[in-house]
């Protein structure tokens, strides 16, 4: 398969033998499963992982060494150790697989494949955020090194919502008996099937030529994907990527806001510096209270939730010379008025004056564990209401990037359950 000739338009979904664990050599499928690496909270989050199993997948997307440079060398070992030990083992022949989340509010299916890859201005794969550079470099320097994919970027479409196409394989192919099925701690149930026959394949990949797709979550993976088939100028494995494919006009997702936590800046001088510059009121908890109130001031304009000190203060109504002066005006009003782009044009870079470095900034998805954190550090949790779908995916199709670390989609698919050898071709 050479992707390095003229690209196709559309999205191109290839089957790949997947790495496994096989369930009678660990103590439970749920017990070796991880969220994506971004969503663990650290260290707490990471330690509970570690001792859940000594195989959890944690182990290999989140290595802990004595270096920084030692952590890839040691992903690889491990993961070489397990394959070694029949851990993990490949999948006989090559699928893409069905991925099924549910839990009692939310249904999810998608398909799990090695995508072809393609570059921005192909508009094939559409991203909607920044990415960080050194994030990019670690999991680079991961892939690298283990020479696998560890867990699938979350992408989304949208088809007429009928039930033609993937959907009609995915509909047949979940009336069989699936893989593996588990459920994990957070009460999510999952199950993966395998799509094995040439014509269910054939119809997948009728059905996928000419959509194009948003990167729900992954931006910083699917940034790895593109930098290291750079590196490699033979065509080969390096040219896919994988990825988790779900039609939200079928399975809609939600969209959840990431926070962040400013080190270093107590709540006292964080509003301090607010004086004058935003309308700031201490409202009510718990929490799940606080946050009605911040949605309802965000329905009508820009407004932050801040939290540390044990009480909760909405900032809202931002002084319109403010965001005139530090909000850059050469771009979509859907950009200048997003939350985030308000949050780090205007507060962290003028007004808190604190560098987008993770020496200074954390993002924290987990709303609760923002608010715990900010006040065991004496810190500020700046909590964030969610964009709206439709706002993402417009400004992905005007070409416009948000502000990094802008949203969430989920459910996300849980890491561990299917990987990626790229030594299998």
């Amino acid at each position: 398969m050479n992707t390095r000739g003229p690209a196709d338009k559309g999205l191109r979904l290839y089957p790949f033998r997947g790495l496994r664990y096989v369930p009678e050599r660990v103590g439970s499928l749920a017990a070796v499963t991880s969220p994506p690496y971004d969503v663990v909270v650290r260290p707490d989050g990471l330690l509970h992982l570690e001792s859940a199993d000594p195989h959890n997948i944690v182990r290999l997307i989140l290595p802990q060494a004595d270096s920084p440079a030692a952590r890839p060398e040691q992903a690889a070992a491990t993961l070489q150790r397990w394959l070694a030990e029949g851990i993990l083992a490949a999948d006989s022949e090559p699928a893409l697989y069905v991925y099924e989340q549910r839990n009692d509010e939310i249904l999810q299916r998608g398909l799990v494949g090695a995508l072809a890859l393609s570059g921005p201005a192909e508009g094939i794969v559409l991203p909607h955020e920044d990415v960080m550079a050194h994030v990019v470099e670690d999991r680079a320097d991961l892939m690298r090194t283990t020479a696998a994919h560890l867990e699938p970027l979350l992408l989304t479409y949208r088809s007429d919502g009928d039930a033609t196409g993937a959907t009609a394989v995915i509909e047949r192919t979940i009336q069989g008996p699936p893989l593996l099925a588990t459920t994990t701690e957070d009460g999510f149930s999952h199950r993966l099937w395998a799509v094995t026959d040439p014509a269910d394949r054939t119809e997948i990949e009728r059905d996928l030529a000419g959509r194009q797709a948003l990167i729900a979550d992954g931006h910083h993976r699917w940034a790895t994907y593109l930098r290291l088939q750079r590196e490699h100028t033979v065509p080969g494995p390096w040219d896919f990527g994988l990825v988790l494919l779900v039609d939200t006009a079928r399975y809609p997702l939600r969209v959840r806001s990431i926070h962040r936590l400013l080190h270093g800046l107590p709540v006292r001088d964080a509003l301090a510096a607010l004086d004058g510059l935003f309308r700031v009121r201490t409202v009510e908890g718990p929490l799940p209270r606080a946050l009605d109130a911040l949605a309802a001031a965000a329905s009508e304009g820009n407004a932050f939730l801040l939290a540390g000190d044990g009480a909760f203060h909405l900032a809202d109504r931002p002084d319109e010379t403010l965001l005139a002066r530090t909000v850059p005006a050469d771009r979509p009003a859907a950009w200048r008025t997003l939350d985030a782009t308000v949050l780090h044009s205007a507060l962290l870079d003028h007004v808190w004056r604190i560098p987008d470095d993770p020496a200074r900034i954390a993002y924290i998805h987990d709303t609760a564990a923002a608010v715990e954190q900010a006040e065991r550090h004496d810190s500020t949790a700046v909590l964030m209401h969610p964009v709206r779908e439709e706002v993402v995916r417009d400004l992905a199709r005007q070409g416009v990037t948000m502000p990094r670390k802008s949203t969430s989609f989920g459910p996300k698919p849980a890491t561990g359950l299917v990987l990626r050898s790229l030594a299998l071709g």
